[in-house]
């Protein structure tokens, strides 16, 4: 098992980061063009504890890679910490930490990856994938508060 640890300063109050978090679109920009996932059920797409959502996962959006489950074990404007994985990554454990500070909110993606003999290989992408993922968030925060 591999953990990967990414942290920026978003432009923004925890409150709007924590609101735009719970929006399925903001994950879906967010994650482009690295992945692309579709839900699975349309109907159940909310995020509470306890909840497991599903959703079809492509790599780069045309690439399948499996269905991706994401099961919720806490979701407040502290910690969003899910339970995730797929037939390809089995082990995708990813917390979210939210802290507001004097410029803003100090995020941080935390996740541990469990792929067998693949894991290196999913880390480096992983690595390469928060690095985006956190640039698209500043760029959405940024263009939000236009």
């Amino acid at each position: 098992m591999k953990t990967l640890c990414k942290t920026s300063i978003f432009p923004a109050s925890r409150d709007i980061v924590f609101a735009k978090l719970q929006q399925l679109e903001t994950l879906q920009y967010i994650a482009a063009p690295y992945e692309t996932f579709t839900p699975t059920d349309p109907d159940n797409l909310i995020w509470t504890v306890g909840s497991t959502t599903s959703y079809r996962f492509r790599l780069f959006g045309f690439i399948p890679f499996g269905t991706h489950t994401i099961h919720i074990e806490r979701f407040d404007k502290d910690m969003v910490k899910s339970k995730e994985g797929n037939e390809h990554v089995p082990v995708w454990n990813h917390t979210i930490y939210l802290k507001e500070n004097e410029n803003g909110t100090e995020y941080t993606d935390k996740v541990e990856i469990d792929a067998g003999w693949k894991t290196p290989f999913i880390y480096l992408w992983a690595k390469a994938f928060y690095a985006h993922r956190q640039r698209k968030w500043i760029k959405i925060l940024k263009a939000t508060q236009l």
